[in-house]
C-alpha cells in the first residue's frame, strides 16, 4: 500500500512541475529589460509579430518572457544581446523553442 500512494505522489508531483514548466510567469508591467528585449527583437529578427505557442503571446513575447525568467534575478544587461553571446546561447536555444520561433 505505501509503494502505491508513493507512486501516485510521485506521479502527481511530476505532472505538476511538468504543468508549470508550460509557461513562464508573467514579466511585470513596464519592465525596462523586457521593453528593451521585444524592441530589438522587432528591430533584428523576423517573425517576432507572429504568433507562438504560448496562448495571447506573439513569438517575440514569449521568447522575451522565456530570457527574462532565465536570466538571474541580478542580471541587468541586455536579454536580446545576452542570446547572441556564447554564455546565452543555451538559454537562447531553449528560448527559442518555447516560443516555437526555432
Amino acid at each position: 500500500m505505501k509503494r502505491l500512494i508513493i507512486a501516485a505522489t510521485l506521479s502527481l508531483f511530476v505532472s505538476g512541475a511538468a504543468k508549470a514548466a508550460d509557461e513562464y510567469e508573467k514579466v511585470p508591467a513596464g519592465d525596462a529589460q523586457y521593453k528593451s528585449c521585444l524592441a530589438y527583437s522587432k528591430k533584428n529578427y523576423e517573425g517576432g509579430d507572429e504568433k507562438s505557442k504560448i496562448a495571447g503571446q506573439t513569438k517575440a513575447q514569449a521568447w522575451c518572457t522565456c530570457m527574462w525568467n532565465e536570466t538571474p534575478d541580478d542580471f541587468k544587461g541586455d536579454l536580446a544581446k545576452f542570446s547572441e553571446t556564447s554564455k546565452g546561447a543555451a538559454m537562447n536555444k531553449a528560448c527559442e523553442k518555447y516560443a516555437g520561433w526555432d
